[in-house]
């Protein structure tokens, strides 16, 4: 991955936002995700399947269940950026709002089920 592939990637307000949810929590599945940003499915499933074609996602299924996490793999120079863009975001209204859905978020996946 370029530097310009990883910037184009975190440059949608959506794709940002998701990211950053997932550097803070490690790992969640799509029914999270659209239940913290407030988004439908189909909008969260694709900026999802642009961030992992662009490598800064990798996925996992556990059960029926497709759990998405940072892509450990990648170049050293991103995940400092990560960190810092998420330092960034982690202060704005809108990741507090979006955190907290996903805290208030009934039924949340664990170990044994999903969505």
């Amino acid at each position: 991955m370029s530097p310009a592939q990883f910037f184009k990637c975190l440059s949608d307000d959506t794709r940002l936002r998701c990211v950053t949810l997932l550097q803070k929590e490690g790992k969640l599945c799509v029914c999270e995700l659209t239940a913290a940003l407030a988004l439908s499915q189909p909008k969260i499933s694709r900026h999802l399947a642009s961030l992992r074609q662009c490598s800064l996602l990798q996925d996992s299924r556990e059960g029926q269940w497709v759990y998405y996490q940072i892509n450990p793999e990648l170049p050293d120079w991103a995940s400092p950026l990560l960190k810092n863009a998420l330092a960034a975001v982690e202060s704005t209204e809108l990741f507090k709002d979006d955190l907290q859905r996903l805290q208030k978020m009934n039924n949340r996946p664990d170990a044994l089920a999903c969505c």
